[in-house]
C-alpha cells in the first residue's frame, strides 16, 4: 500500500461523494476486509458493497490484498490503495466535502479543549474557501507524486514534505497571498472562538 496517492481523475471525485465509499475508504486504510465483513461492519448488504467495491477498485483507491481458499471457496480481501488520498481539487465536491469534515473535526477538538466555538452558521464556509485557496498555492501535482513514492520516508513526514515544498515552489506573490489567508483564518477563528476559562481551583 502506498503512503500517499493523488486523485486528478473527475470519476474519482464523484466516487468519492458518497458517504459509503468514503466510510469503506476509511476502514479499508487500516485493515483487510472481505465483502461480507465490511457489510457487516457498515450495516449493508453484500450486494451493496461489492457494488461499491467494483467501482472503487475500477478508480484504483482500492486494491485486492489477498485471497484465501475456503473449502470450495474462495474469500477476497481488499484494502485501500493508499494511506493518504489527496485531491488535485480545482472545484471538486468530494474535496470540498473532505475539507468540511476537516473543519467539523478541528472544531468539536477545540470544543473538547474547552473553547467556546460561536454558533455562527458560516464559520465552516469561511474556513474551507481560506483552505481551499491556501491548499492550490504551490501546489504542483508531479511533485506529490514523487513524494508519495518515496519509500524511505515515513507517512507524517511525506505530509510535512508537501507542505515545505509547496512553501519552495510559491512565487513571492503567491507567498504573499498565502499569509493573507492565513491572517483571514487566525481573524475567523479569533472572531468565532472564546479561550476557556481558567481551571477551578478544587
Amino acid at each position: 500500500m502506498k503512503s500517499m496517492k493523488v486523485i486528478k481523475d473527475p470519476t474519482a471525485f464523484q466516487l468519492l461523494g458518497d458517504e459509503t465509499r468514503r466510510r469503506m475508504i476509511y476502514l479499508l486504510r487500516g485493515k483487510e476486509y472481505t465483502v461480507s465483513q465490511l457489510a457487516a461492519e457498515l450495516s449493508l448488504t453484500p450486494q451493496a458493497i461489492y457494488h461499491h467495491i467494483r467501482k472503487l477498485k475500477e478508480a484504483e483507491m482500492v486494491e485486492i490484498a489477498r485471497e484465501e481458499r475456503i473449502e470450495h471457496f474462495i474469500e477476497t480481501y481488499y484494502r485501500a490503495s493508499a494511506e493518504l488520498f489527496q485531491c488535485m481539487h480545482g472545484t471538486s465536491s468530494c474535496c470540498k466535502e473532505d475539507l468540511e469534515e476537516k473543519a467539523k473535526l478541528i472544531i468539536d477538538g477545540l470544543k473538547s479543549l474547552g473553547y467556546e466555538v460561536a454558533k455562527d452558521a458560516n464559520i465552516l464556509s469561511k474556513m474551507i474557501e481560506i483552505e481551499e485557496t491556501k491548499e492550490e498555492l504551490g501546489t504542483v501535482p508531479e511533485i506529490i507524486d514523487q513524494i508519495g513514492g518515496l519509500e524511505d520516508v515515513g507517512f507524517f513526514e511525506k505530509q510535512t514534505l508537501v507542505d515545505y515544498t509547496k512553501l519552495l515552489l510559491m512565487s513571492d506573490e503567491e507567498f504573499e497571498k498565502y499569509q493573507q489567508e492565513s491572517k483571514k483564518l487566525r481573524d475567523v477563528l479569533r472572531a468565532n472562538v472564546k479561550k476557556p476559562g481558567k481551571a477551578k481551583k478544587s
